[in-house]
C-alpha cells in the first residue's frame, strides 16, 4: 500500500457522534495527535435524533439515580457558557394530571432538582395557575395547576460539529465517511484499517484506540477489533414528530402519561412543535431506523389528552427516530433503563476505552474522564481544561466562558445585524445561532446580497454553502438541511437537489483536517 495513505497517532477515535466528538476535542486540546472517523457524517445516528435537551434528567429521581442527576444538573449551565449560541436556557411546564403522581411528590421532586446543583443563569421551579399562566391557554380547562422548572435546549447535531471542529482547530485529523474495518494489536500499537467511500484504504498505527460507536459499539468490538466484550447493551428506539406550531409562547411541557412515560412538546424551528419521544426496545437494522405508524399514534394519544386541540397523523410534517444505546440491567421498562455511561478499559499498551451509554448533557464529563484515564497510558500528563473553554463560535464577549453570553446573547445578535445591515435580520439571526462568531467568517469580504451568490431558496446562499463544505464536512443536502441546518422544514423539496448540484459543481470531497 501507498505510504502516501499512511497515518499514525496516539489515538484513534471510532465514532463521529457526540462521545467521539468530545473525546477528540479533549485529547487533542491535551497535545495528544487525535484521529477520529465515523463511516457516515458527523451525528448521522443517534446523536442528530434526541429530544435536543440540556437537562438533568427530572423524571431519573424517581428511579434514585441522584448521582447521575447531580451530574448533569452541574453540566447544564457549563454547556450554556460554552456555546450561548446553539443552547440556551428554556422554562418546561407541567400540568397536574390529578389521576397521576401526586403534586406534593412533584413539587418535592423539583425542590430536590433545584438544590442537587448550584444554579447561575437558571431560575429555579415553582407552581403555577394555569387558568392564569399563558402555558395554560392550548390546555384543556381541567388542567388549572401546574408546576415550573428550568433546562436548557441544544442544536444536538451542531453541537457534535462544534466539537469535531474545536478538535480540528487544535490538530485533529477528522475523516467522515471513513469506516474502521479492522483494528489489530499489535505490540504497543494498534494497526488500522480505515476505508473511504471510493474504495480507498488507508493503514494507520495508533498507540491507543477509543470505541466509541455507540450503538454499533458491541459489533466494532467483535468484528474489527476481534475483543468481545462483557457489557450488555439495549438498543431502544426514540422516535420524535414534528407539526404545525401548537402554541404561540416560549414554554415547553413536559407531560406525565398513564404508561409512567414522560414526553415534551417543545416550540421547534420557531414555526413548528416537536413532540417526543418513544421508548421501545429495538432489534432491527441500526443504520436504517424510522418511526412507526404505532409511534405516531401512541405521541398524538398523548396530546389528546392535554390539549385543547390534539393532533391526528396526518398533521405530521417530518419524523425522526434514533437508537439509543444503554446499558443493560434489570429493568423491564425501556424507560426506566439508565442514561448513565460506563468506561471500560482494556490494556496498559496500546489501550482500548469504549463507551457504553450516556446523555447528551453528560457527553463533556465522559469524554474527560475518558482522556483522563487514557492520557497517562500514553505518557501525557496535562489535565482537564474543557470546563472553562468555549466551543467555536462561542465567545460572543470574550475567549472563556461567560454568563454574560448566555443572558446578552440577543444584544450580541443586535451588534451583528448592524455590522450586516445588507442581509435581513431574520438570515443574521440564523447565524448568529448556528455560527456565532465564525459568522463574521462566513461573511468574510462580503458587503452585499450579491456578494453572497445566487440564492438557492430564500435566505439560503452559496456563501454559506461554501463555509459549511469548507470548515464543517458537509458533503450532501441532507448533511446541510437536517444536521447543520433543519432548513429542510422551511424550504422547497426541490432546494436539496440544488444543493447536491451545487456541491457536484464544486468539486466538493470529504473533508480531511
Amino acid at each position: 500500500m501507498d505510504s502516501s495513505n499512511r497515518l499514525d497517532c496516539d489515538l484513534l477515535i471510532v465514532g463521529g457522534g457526540i462521545n467521539g466528538a468530545g473525546i477528540a476535542r479533549d485529547a487533542a486540546g491535551r497535545g495528544l495527535s487525535v484521529v477520529l472517523c465515523d463511516k457516515d457524517d458527523l451525528a448521522a445516528h443517534t446523536s442528530s435524533a434526541s429530544t435536543k435537551l440540556i437537562h438533568g434528567g427530572l423524571r431519573y429521581l424517581e428511579h434514585y439515580e441522584f448521582g447521575l442527576v447531580r451530574k448533569a444538573l452541574i453540566e447544564r449551565e457549563v454547556l450554556l457558557r460554552s456555546a450561548p449560541h446553539i443552547m440556551w436556557p428554556m422554562r418546561f411546564v407541567m400540568p397536574h394530571d390529578k389521576g397521576q403522581r401526586p403534586a406534593w411528590v412533584i413539587r418535592a421532586g423539583m425542590l430536590v432538582y433545584d438544590y442537587l446543583a448550584q444554579r447561575e443563569i437558571l431560575p429555579g421551579s415553582g407552581s403555577i395557575d394555569l387558568r392564569a399562566h399563558p402555558a395554560g391557554k392550548p390546555l384543556k380547562p381541567d388542567f388549572t395547576k401546574g408546576f415550573i422548572y428550568s433546562d436548557g435546549w441544544v442544536d444536538d447535531a451542531r453541537l457534535v460539529v462544534l466539537n469535531a471542529m474545536d478538535a480540528a482547530e487544535k490538530g485533529a485529523s477528522v475523516l467522515t465517511h471513513t469506516n474502521c474495518t479492522s483494528a489489530v494489536r499489535e505490540g504497543d500499537r494498534w494497526r488500522v484499517t480505515l476505508q473511504q467511500p471510493d474504495g480507498k484504504k488507508l493503514q494507520l498505527r495508533a498507540r491507543g484506540l477509543v470505541n466509541a460507536a455507540g450503538p454499533w459499539a458491541a459489533q466494532f468490538l467483535q468484528q474489527a477489533a476481534h475483543c468481545p466484550s462483557a457489557k450488555s447493551l439495549r438498543l431502544i428506539k426514540g422516535s420524535h414528530i414534528v407539526v404545525k406550531k401548537l402554541f404561540d409562547h416560549p414554554y415547553a411541557y413536559i407531560f406525565q402519561n398513564p404508561d409512567g412515560r414522560i414526553v415534551f412538546a417543545i416550540d421547534y424551528e420557531q414555526d413548528f412543535t416537536l413532540v417526543g419521544t418513544t421508548d421501545i426496545e429495538y432489534s432491527g437494522n441500526t443504520d436504517k431506523v424510522a418511526i412507526d405508524q404505532d409511534e405516531i399514534d401512541y405521541l398524538c394519544k398523548l396530546t389528546e389528552r392535554y390539549f385543547r386541540q390534539p393532533l391526528t397523523p396526518s398533521d405530521v410534517v417530518w419524523s425522526f427516530s434514533g437508537v439509543r444505546p444503554l446499558l443493560e440491567d434489570a429493568s423491564s421498562n425501556a424507560s426506566e433503563i439508565t442514561r448513565d455511561y460506563s468506561l471500560t478499559i482494556d490494556g496498559e499498551t496500546a489501550p482500548l476505552l469504549s463507551v457504553f451509554g450516556g446523555k447528551i448533557t453528560t457527553f463533556r464529563k465522559l469524554a474527560e474522564e475518558a482522556v483522563n484515564i487514557l492520557a497517562p497510558r500514553l505518557g501525557n500528563q496535562r489535565g482537564p481544561w474543557t470546563a472553562q473553554a468555549c466551543l467555536p463560535g462561542g465567545d460572543l464577549f470574550g475567549s472563556t466562558p461567560q454568563n454574560r453570553a448566555v443572558l446578552e446573547f440577543d444584544r450580541y445578535v443586535h451588534g451583528l445585524q448592524q455590522r450586516y445591515a445588507w442581509l435581513t435580520p431574520k438570515v443574521v439571526r440564523r447565524y448568529a445561532r448556528a455560527y456565532g462568531t465564525p459568522t463574521h467568517k462566513l461573511l468574510d469580504g462580503k458587503n452585499s446580497l450579491s456578494d453572497m451568490g445566487e440564492p438557492l431558496a430564500d435566505g439560503l446562499y452559496p456563501a454559506e454553502l461554501n463555509y459549511l463544505t469548507t470548515f464543517e464536512w458537509a458533503a450532501s443536502s441532507t448533511d446541510i438541511l437536517w444536521r447543520r441546518s433543519k432548513l429542510g422544514l422551511h424550504v422547497p423539496p426541490e432546494t436539496a437537489q440544488k444543493i447536491d448540484h451545487w456541491i457536484s459543481t464544486q468539486g466538493v470531497s470529504h473533508r480531511v483536517t
